[in-house]
């Protein structure tokens, strides 16, 4: 089973990496900023999950934990 703040955990840690802010993050992926903290208490839905991981550039099995490549199978 995924934890939901593992993978806000990790979306934050790959942001952080690539010096991008949380906030723009969800800015430029036109989320809300309480998105981050819903995270912590429930799990996010897969389309949004899935523009996180794409502006991060990384893919969605990396942040839901499934695995510790962050590389996007193309």
């Amino acid at each position: 089973m995924y934890n939901s703040s593992s993978i806000a955990d990790r979306i934050k840690a790959t942001a952080k990496l690539r010096n991008i802010s949380i906030k723009s993050l969800l800015e430029n992926v036109g989320l809300g900023f309480n998105t981050m903290s819903n995270m912590k208490t429930s799990m996010p839905k897969a389309d949004n999950l899935a523009k996180i991981a794409d502006y991060l550039d990384c893919s969605v099995d990396y942040l839901l934990g499934r695995t510790d490549n962050p590389e996007v199978n193309r």
